[in-house]
Order: structure tokens, then C-alpha cells, then sequence
């Protein structure tokens, strides 16, 4: 059920309601945004989207893949060419370094299968939290809640998390207002409706549809702490 009275918006449980009802009927399909053919190239894929756009790995990644789609392939590639590839996604040095000592681990460790724990994600270089928690979610199909700057910032304006709350306490309150068995998809919904309605330049918090829905009588930007 909508909740359309502005009265009706003043717990976070009752925006998340609503939040989570009116993106599943804007955004009926969950597309997972970065290119990929099976968990590794997910994996190393979601690695250089640090600081880069979903837009910008998808255009370096198939050369790269071309080459190596699995960890056995990857070490034949020297770090230096394997940064020749991922240049343009920013941090180069540091990613290509990550990538090919993650594939010499996953050989190591886990007979060249990608891990399916946060855990054993989260020991291998390169791979934090965040990256875990794709995988696991995108992957895996375990319940997880990636939380990336539209979902930090979409968070702050719809009130759902304190304002300059750190990443991980931002998680942590996402995950308490909505179901489980909704997380894997509504994470992606709130990343296509902050890119697509609710944008850092093109919202303040009191522009876009669920803004003006939720809050009517704000007037004022929010302002938001950055991840």
C-alpha cells in the first residue's frame, strides 16, 4: 500500500515501506550493471569499479577478459599488462597488483574458485566490504546490502540513516528497515534511482519524485556527508 500523507511519513519504517513498494514498480527488472560471464570476471569487475563508473570498466573490461576470464589465465599476464588494460579505471598500479595476487591466491587457496563467504572475499587483496558484498549478493544470491555513494546519499535524504553516518552504520540501518529477501535487488533500485532521479547535482533533497512525496514541506538542501 502507498502512503500518500505526508503525516504518514514521519517513522523510517513507513518511508522504507514506500521506498522499497515504489521502486519495485518503477524498476520491475534488476540488471546487474557491470558486464561479467561468471564470478571471477564479477569479481575482479567490481574490484576496478572503485572510484570509476559501472560505464567506464564495462568499455576496459573485455579486452582484459579476452585475455583471461579466470584466475589461471590471469597470472600468465604480468601486473604491467594487466594495468595496461585496467588504466583508464583509475588506481591502476594498485588494482593490477590486486588482481593478479588475488588470482595467484584463489589458485593457492580455493583450487581457482572465487570463495563464497564474506570472510574468505574479504582476505583477498584489493576486495573490502563493499566488493564482499556484491559478490556475495550478485553471485552468490546471499543476502547482502552494498552500500555505494548513491545508496549513501540516497540514505541521508530520505532520512533512513543519520546524516553523517559512516558507510558501514548506513548499512547496518538499510538492512534493519527492510526485508532480507529484498535487499540483493532493492540495492540496485536505489543505484538506478539515484543515478536516473536522484543524482548528486540533480537532487537536493527536495527535487525528485520520492523527495516530494516523502517530504512536501522541505525547503531546504540536504547536506550530505560523503562516503
Amino acid at each position: 500500500m502507498v502512503l500518500s500523507s505526508p503525516a504518514e511519513f514521519r517513522s523510517a519504517a513507513a518511508r522504507a515501506a514506500h521506498i522499497d513498494w515504489r521502486l519495485a514498480e518503477l524498476y520491475l527488472e534488476t540488471p546487474i550493471p557491470l558486464d561479467h560471464t561468471n564470478p571471477y570476471t564479477l569479481l575482479i569487475a567490481v574490484l576496478l569499479s572503485a572510484q570509476c563508473t559501472d560505464k567506464r570498466v564495462n568499455l576496459q573490461t573485455p579486452g582484459l577478459f579476452a585475455k583471461a576470464d579466470n584466475p589461471r589465465d590471469m597470472v600468465k599476464l604480468s601486473v604491467a599488462q594487466i594495468d595496461a588494460h585496467v588504466r583508464p579505471c583509475g588506481l591502476a598500479p594498485r588494482k593490477a597488483q590486486a588482481i593478479h595476487r588475488l588470482s595467484e591466491l584463489l589458485l593457492e587457496l580455493h583450487c581457482g574458485e572465487v570463495p563464497c563467504t564474506f570472510a574468505e572475499l574479504e582476505a583477498l587483496p584489493g576486495v573490502g566490504h563493499k566488493t564482499a558484498s556484491v559478490v556475495m549478493a550478485q553471485a552468490f544470491a546471499v543476502p547482502a546490502f552494498p552500500v555505494d555513494t548513491h545508496i549513501h546519499r540516497l540514505a541521508q535524504r530520505w532520512k533512513l540513516t543519520r546524516i553523517g553516518a559512516s558507510v558501514e552504520q548506513t548499512e547496518r540501518d538499510l538492512k534493519k528497515l527492510f526485508p532480507i529477501e529484498h535487499w540483493n535487488a532493492l540495492h540496485l533500485r536505489i543505484i538506478f534511482y539515484g543515478r536516473e532521479h536522484c543524482s548528486a547535482r540533480g537532487c537536493d533533497g527536495t527535487v525528485c519524485g520520492l523527495c516530494r512525496e516523502m517530504f512536501p514541506h522541505r525547503r531546504r538542501a540536504v547536506r550530505i556527508k560523503k562516503a
